[in-house]
């Protein structure tokens, strides 16, 4: 095993601030990532109520935004990786999005 894999086994979410412009999630381990919004682009669109309505999942090693659909894992918060979502499945997204508005 490697050490990265053991760091990222023992940091799970403690909690999680949405900003218009940032993602902030606090560790357990002590650290604070902080990554733009723009990386995650259902976080984007969502209002700040969206945005605050999240839950951890798996033991706090992802975050959960029901309204619209987003998970996000420390992972990959870590690893420093965006969202992976494609262009076409966004686009299909935004489109149900505003035709239920």
């Amino acid at each position: 095993m490697t050490i990265l894999a053991i760091e990222l086994r023992m940091a799970s979410v403690q909690n999680v601030t949405v900003t218009e412009d940032s993602l902030t999630v606090d560790l357990s381990d002590g650290r604070t990532l902080s990554v733009p919004l723009t990386w995650f682009p259902r976080l984007m669109h969502g209002t700040p109520e969206e945005r605050n309505n999240w839950r951890l999942i798996g033991d706090g090693e992802g975050i959960h935004w029901q309204d619209i659909d987003e998970d996000i894992s420390v992972e990959n918060l870590i690893l420093g990786k965006p969202s992976g979502e494609s262009q076409k499945s966004f686009k299909n997204w935004l489109e149900a999005r505003t035709k239920g508005e």
